[in-house]
């Protein structure tokens, strides 16, 4: 028996004609302008699990989920009334049982002599391979945009750093070399003790900024900053954080008032340097005439540390960075330290499974630091 195909076009029977149309590997169908549907052919019915009488009457935007619903009635129906055809229009169709069926629809219009619109000529093919290798490579391209926007981010991140690192470092080491100089000129026993000490002072903020920046490397880039934690008098290695600062700042007062268990489990030398962050801010940017108070307590199986400060509330737009670092703009005060302090505190809070909180009106500033406790 001979494939009918092979046949030319003008000795086909009306039966294969029919098959053409009920049987293509597409689906096939006819509705009137209004889109209600006026035949389907059995492809498209058993693709939507339903019979293809069913069908007929119906308006086709019902077969359809709510979003495809919406552009198709806003968009694909005004579009083919203006163009007259229309090719490869993603839409979602609903089955029987409301699953979503994917397809590609071509239409275009049949047309009178006078060119009224009578009929909408629609091809449906599947589209859920298309689909997912679309949304494959949407989600690749995503990846790319958020990987890009990463490398720039520690681009920009790497560049700040520098020049930070740079404009602060640079201060410590003019007063090294300075104290250089000034020992070659007069290296009286008298003269060398106190340039000793402007130099030692200036090599111990050196040190300390190299080491708020492997503890910044380390929060950020790396896998957190690391714990070395045993129960030890937390009070204890508080109140000589304190005493030093008292040391270094003699005109003011820090008032500390505590109620801590005699042995808590965290990495005392951690917690030490954020305390000493947080007041050394208090100290730093808090008005001099009024207070700097520390406060340590536990309550519910919850250790929490305070540090408040009074003077003016920090603005709104700075309490949204305050723990981010480089939140400020390199020379645009006078400032010592490499604007690491808060981030560091934060991560240090982090590590231990705390959380380093701020709170700011005109009256008090207060960071508070909370860490669960456990068994020593």
């Amino acid at each position: 028996m001979s494939d009918p195909f092979d046949r030319p076009q003008d000795v086909w029977s009306g039966h294969d004609l029919v098959d053409l149309f009920e049987q293509a590997p597409c689906g096939y169908l006819v509705a009137s302008v209004d889109g209600r549907i006026e035949k389907v052919n059995a492809t498209l019915a058993r693709w939507l699990d339903r019979p293809p009488a069913g069908l007929v009457g119906r308006r086709l935007s019902e077969l359809m989920t709510v979003g495809s619903s919406i552009m198709y009635e806003t968009s694909f129906a005004p579009l083919l009334r203006l163009k007259g055809a229309l090719e490869e229009v993603a839409l979602d169709l609903l089955t029987a049982d409301g699953q979503k069926l994917a397809v590609l629809v071509s239409a275009s219009e049949r047309r009178d002599p006078t060119g009224r619109p009578t009929a909408i000529r629609m091809v449906a093919v599947r589209a859920t391979e298309r689909r997912g290798y679309e949304r494959d490579l949407r989600s690749s391209e995503a990846a790319a945009v958020r990987s890009l926007a990463d490398e720039r981010e520690i681009a920009g991140m790497r560049e700040q750093f520098i020049a930070v690192l740079g404009h602060d470092l640079r201060n410590p080491l003019a007063s090294v070399s300075s104290g250089v100089r000034l020992l070659l000129r007069d290296p009286s026993r008298e003269k060398a003790e106190k340039i000793a000490g402007m130099m030692h002072a200036s090599v111990l903020r050196m040190a300390t900024m190299i080491e708020n920046v492997l503890d910044f490397a380390r929060g950020r880039l790396g896998g957190g900053i690391g714990l070395q934690r045993s129960p030890v008098d937390l009070e204890a290695a508080i109140r000589q954080v304190t005493d030093e600062l008292r040391a270094a700042h003699p005109g003011r007062s820090i008032s500390e008032s505590y109620d801590l268990p005699p042995r808590i489990d965290c990495d005392a030398a951690r917690i030490s340097q954020m305390i000493s962050n947080l007041v050394g801010n208090a100290l730093m940017h808090g008005d001099a005439a009024t207070f700097v108070a520390v406060e340590g307590l536990v309550s519910q199986g919850v250790l929490e540390i305070a540090v408040r400060n009074g003077g003016g509330a920090i603005p709104a737009d700075k309490m949204k960075t305050l723990f981010e670092p480089f939140s400020y703009e390199v020379g645009s005060t006078p400032r010592k330290g490499l604007g690491l302090g808060l981030f560091i505190a934060s991560q240090v809070a982090k590590s231990h499974g705390g959380a380093l909180t701020a709170s700011s009106t005109s009256a008090v500033t207060e960071f508070t630091f909370r860490m669960p406790l456990t068994t020593a």
